[in-house]
């Protein structure tokens, strides 16, 4: 047993630098691009077309909400063509694009479909399991000896980069 732990304590550092990662991307991805995803409820037409979206049955929710996803696939294979082709940052600035693209209607998608979802038994447990786990890992994540420099570099790193 003693052989395991500091086995586990590597793979726990480093599902938490996985989980600082994915945490980081939901914080300072999904939530921003959402918002400004919602900004375009000012133009009459879409708000029509989101007041059309929370009215769908669950099923057609749950398309809804995976179809960012599967319309996104050939994109981001266009993208290796272009990267395979010698293009990397036109690749690159595509697979980026589709990206940012992509969170800001998945999470405008969630926030507009939400109550349909939390229908699906599987999917509403799956919510509560990942919220708990988020909860968890931030607090975890927050009792690490170097998170406050760490916080601060990626502050900083970000801040550079916007500038």
């Amino acid at each position: 047993m003693t052989f395991f732990r500091p086995l586990w304590r590597v793979l726990r550092g480093i599902f938490l630098v996985l989980a600082a990662v994915v945490l980081l991307i939901e914080e300072w991805g999904w939530r921003p691009l959402a918002a400004w995803a919602g900004r375009l409820a000012g133009w009459p037409p879409w708000a029509r077309l989101e007041a059309r979206i929370r009215a769908v049955p669950p099923k057609l929710a749950l398309a809804l909400f995976l179809l960012p996803a599967a319309l996104l696939v050939p994109l981001k294979l266009v993208a290796l063509w272009f990267i395979q082709q010698g293009h990397a940052p036109l690749g690159i600035g595509v697979i980026v694009a589709a990206k940012l693209l992509g969170t800001a209607l998945v999470g405008r998608l969630f926030t507009l479909t939400e109550p349909q979802l939390m229908q699906f038994e599987r999917f509403a447990r799956t919510l509560a399991w990942w919220q708990s786990t988020k909860r968890r890992i931030k607090a975890a994540v927050r009792h690490l000896a170097h998170w406050p420099s760490v916080k601060q570099r990626v502050i900083s790193a970000l801040r550079r980069l916007l500038r």
